[in-house]
């Protein structure tokens, strides 16, 4: 097997949707499908038979037993290296931003295309983070002033910092961001860490949250 490839995970509980999302992954040399489950339950169950975890876990939002809302909690409790990816029916913002807050690395609608599950994958194991741009236009348009000043810092970002949190929105990697700012890599994750630590945030996906509510960062129209 390559060893760049990417180990996944899939809970849901709709089996043909499983079964499709399987067959559609495995078809790529570089992705393997190591685990299915069908609630959160036996995902955690099935993590425990495994001697390495997976990279990525798809997990659907509404699932019996246990929904993917509490499989994520013990996931990030448990597995905190697993990259998090939701398939969800519901696009409004508050779900989008509790699970963010929670430390899932993406956040997809159901009713996406399946290529655009294959580059969440890849995106979320390289970068940390994927969201289309139909999510974070429900992100921006749910923006209110009491959820702003949630997420307001205590401390404000240098013009560096904002500079290297817009390149992270334009799904830069590290190297790219390096590249592009004529710094080290060791600066460039300087910068990160200093962005999570001020604003709070668990991960990248939860920088890119901060920086669309507070206007850091214009979605497309």
């Amino acid at each position: 097997m390559n060893k760049n490839t990417i180990r996944i995970a899939i809970a849901e509980d709709q089996q043909l949707f499983r079964e499709c999302l399987v067959s559609i992954l495995n078809g790529f040399e570089h992705l393997n499908v190591v685990v299915q489950a069908s609630n959160g339950k036996h995902l955690l169950s099935e993590l425990t038979q495994l001697e390495t975890p997976p990279d990525v876990v798809l997990m659907d939002l509404s699932m019996p037993e246990l929904n993917g809302m509490d499989t994520t909690k013990l996931l990030k409790k448990d597995y905190p290296d697993i990259k998090i990816v939701i398939l969800s029916v519901h696009s409004e913002e508050r779900h989008i931003v509790r699970l963010v807050g929670m430390g899932v690395n993406g956040y997809l609608l159901k009713n996406t295309e399946l290529s655009e599950v294959v580059k969440a994958v890849e995106a979320v194991a390289e970068k940390g983070f994927y969201f289309n741009e139909s999510i974070l236009r429900a992100i921006q348009q749910g923006m209110g002033q009491k959820q702003q000043k949630q997420f307001n810092p205590e401390i404000p970002l240098t013009a560096r910092e904002k500079e290297v949190l817009e390149l992270i929105c334009r799904e830069l990697t590290t190297n790219e961001i390096a590249d592009k700012l004529y710094l080290s890599i060791r600066t460039v994750d300087g910068h990160r860490n200093n962005l999570l630590e001020k604003t709070g945030s668990r991960n990248t996906a939860g920088l890119v949250l901060y920086a669309v509510k507070n206007g850091l960062f214009e979605v497309e129209p």
